[in-house]
């Protein structure tokens, strides 16, 4: 892929997971969300979840630059695998919940997230 829209794409999701990392580090932002569910020993995989999150952000970036990551691919597969998961467990909270129209707005900009991370990782894309 090669242009604008190619480029934005990547800073996007490069930004998106920098961003997602520095707030997994302290424990919070959307991996605090997602691990929820492990109650009190959610933080450890918060903190897991945003230093791979924050390194293949920083790797993402990298390789705009041609500098090549080796293990690229399988961190933003593993990031994808967990953003699935969430995927999920917000459709059956969506569900849940009545099938909002607010809800299903939050849902397609999840989806678009996990699509991003899909392509990125150049397993599925």
């Amino acid at each position: 892929m090669s242009g604008i829209g190619s480029f934005l794409w990547k800073i996007s999701v490069a930004l998106y997971l920098i961003a997602n990392g520095v707030l997994g580090l302290g424990k919070g932002g959307v991996f605090a969300n997602i691990f929820s569910v492990f109650g009190s020993s959610a933080g450890i995989f918060v903190i897991i979840a945003g230093v791979i999150a924050l390194i293949a952000g920083v790797a993402v970036l990298l390789e705009m630059f041609n500098i090549k990551i080796s293990i690229l691919d399988t961190l933003l597969f593993i990031i994808a695998i967990i953003w699935a998961i969430f995927f999920i467990l917000a459709v059956i909270d969506w569900i849940g919940a009545g099938f909002g129209w607010g809800g299903l707005a939050t849902l397609a900009v999840y989806l678009m997230i996990l699509a991003s991370l899909l392509i990125a990782s150049k397993r599925f894309g």
